[in-house]
């Protein structure tokens, strides 16, 4: 298991294999898809409009998920060989809130995605984000859905695509120190691309501190290098060691909060390490139940610091 995945745990291979991606990562060479994703598209809030909807009409949303399942999980996204268990597990969802047109749409994008844990049956959360409800985009029946990074064919395809070259990158972040650079690089291509485009939302740093863009901002910043650290602390040497060691795995899982308190040091409050605390913390609420006091007085004062939202759900550390 993780054939392809721990190839990222060799110091000298990470930079060959990172070399490797960035030249060939467009070269369309085939080997296995790498998602195994679930689509689904909801569109209960427009049959409670006043709209009619005929049965042709139900008929276009099922063409649209299963267009978007084509796209997704049959599509070559990188170059690397990947078997069927080492897929990477997500979800993705449209919500759909408004039509105004046989082609025109307006929803939210919801994205989930999950990791196994290392000799476990344990899958833990990723990446977990559901954007704000303007979401507007063309999705035509007659035609599939289309993508390259320098061309813009849709806001559909496009926003799909950058959300899945995000995925990939925190989870090859996860098994390796800045294993998903290239990725991240992708995403930023996709972004650019659309942004220039200048229709749609969400492309742009000047819309709000919640617009895609920053994602890939983000990850791409090198003032907030010790985000890539925090998802290899966190989850290669935290929980993929914790039938090993779980004291020295909860070491590693507060360095990796670390990271994050230096990113948050840099500036207060970005997206993803947001995002990160709010998948992590019923999960870090869990973990360190049964540690000492001291590293649950540990946990909670930087979670206190980096993501007050969520720290209540740490309230039985705060007496420590």
């Amino acid at each position: 298991m993780y054939r392809i995945l721990f190839v990222y745990l060799h110091g000298e291979m990470i930079k060959r294999v990172i070399a490797i991606l960035l030249v060939v990562i467009n070269l369309g060479v085939l080997h296995a898809q790498e998602f195994r994703c679930a689509v689904s598209v909801n569109y209960q809030k427009l049959m409670s409009t006043t709209q009619s909807y005929e049965s042709s009409d139900k008929k276009v949303f099922e063409n649209m998920k299963q267009a978007l399942e084509d796209f997704i999980n049959s599509r070559q996204w990188t170059t690397l060989e990947m078997e069927q268990n080492e897929r990477l597990d997500c979800s993705l969802s449209i919500i759909l809130s408004e039509r105004t047109s046989a082609t025109d749409f307006k929803g939210q994008i919801s994205i989930q995605l999950r990791r196994p844990v290392y000799n476990s049956n344990y899958t833990t959360g990723l990446f977990n984000y559901i954007e704000s409800n303007d979401f507007i985009f063309v999705y035509n029946d007659s035609q599939p859905l289309d993508y390259d990074p320098n061309t813009f064919f849709g806001n559909l395809s496009s926003a799909v695509a950058y959300y899945l070259y995000i995925m990939l990158g925190v989870y090859f972040d996860s098994f390796g120190p800045n294993g998903g650079e290239p990725f991240f690089e992708q995403a930023r291509t996709i972004s650019q691309t659309a942004d220039q485009v200048g229709t749609y939302k969400g492309w742009n740093n000047h819309e709000s501190a919640k617009a895609r863009y920053w994602f890939m901002e983000n990850h791409t910043n090198s003032a907030y290098s010790s985000l890539h650290t925090a998802y290899y602390l966190y989850h290669r040497m935290g929980l993929d060691m914790m039938t090993k060691d779980q004291p020295k795995a909860r070491q590693s899982i507060i360095a990796a909060l670390q990271a994050l308190q230096q990113v948050h040091k840099t500036r207060p409050n970005i997206l993803s390490v947001q995002q990160f605390m709010d998948v992590k913390i019923t999960e870090l609420a869990s973990i360190f139940t049964p540690a000492p006091a001291d590293e649950q007085k540990q946990v909670y004062d930087i979670v206190k610091e980096i993501s007050p939202n969520n720290v209540s759900k740490l309230k039985d550390f705060a007496t420590k």
